[in-house]
């Protein structure tokens, strides 16, 4: 569909609110343009580069601030989190993550991605990793957005002990799945 440039600055306006994590070069794809019509439409419109929509959507879902470490040190970005219940975060896999023979994510990034956000989604002020078992499901490679999904699972609060399965996706696919047995401090 060839979209007027008054319609398609609404109808990217519109598709920016329903979903601030689509990135220009799929909204290029959408509305048949180049990125660089695109990235002019929101200069024109003053809407912020991805980047900067996901830091500000963060900073929306932050009515609760997380204890067990600083954000800062949650690798990936958090953009949606409930403690004691389920946090989201994502990680835009560069070359500086992947191995330079054949672009694929070194594990260790899926891995600690996984396992920072299962120790931010701890409403606690101590939060450690007891066990994991881990699978890496498929090769994540340079360009991927990985969306990381944390689900406390089961709370045992005699051992304090938390279970949290991790569950990572790149475009609506599984690319690794966590268990982590946590262990958190007293309240």
């Amino acid at each position: 569909m060839k979209y007027t440039k008054k319609e398609r600055q609404k109808s990217l306006l519109e598709t920016l609110t329903k979903n601030p994590f689509i990135t220009d070069e799929n909204l290029a794809t959408t509305f048949s343009v180049s990125v660089q019509t695109i990235r002019l439409d929101r200069m024109e419109l003053s809407i912020p580069e991805l980047r900067e929509r996901i830091k500000s959507v963060a900073a929306h879902n932050y009515e609760e601030e997380v204890k067990s470490l600083p954000i800062d040190e949650v690798i990936g970005e958090i953009i949606d989190i409930d403690l004691d219940n389920q946090a989201i975060s994502l990680l835009d896999i560069t070359s500086d993550h992947a191995f330079a023979r054949n672009g694929i994510a070194r594990g260790h990034h899926l891995f600690a991605q996984a396992n920072s956000l299962a120790v931010a989604v701890i409403n606690d002020e101590l939060a450690l990793t007891r066990k994991s078992i881990i699978t890496f499901v498929k090769p994540v490679k340079v360009g991927d957005r990985v969306i990381a999904k944390a689900v406390v699972v089961s709370r045992d609060v005699e051992k304090n002990s938390t279970r949290i399965e991790v569950t990572s996706k790149v475009e609506n696919e599984t690319v690794f799945v966590g268990q982590f047995n946590m262990y958190r401090g007293t309240e």
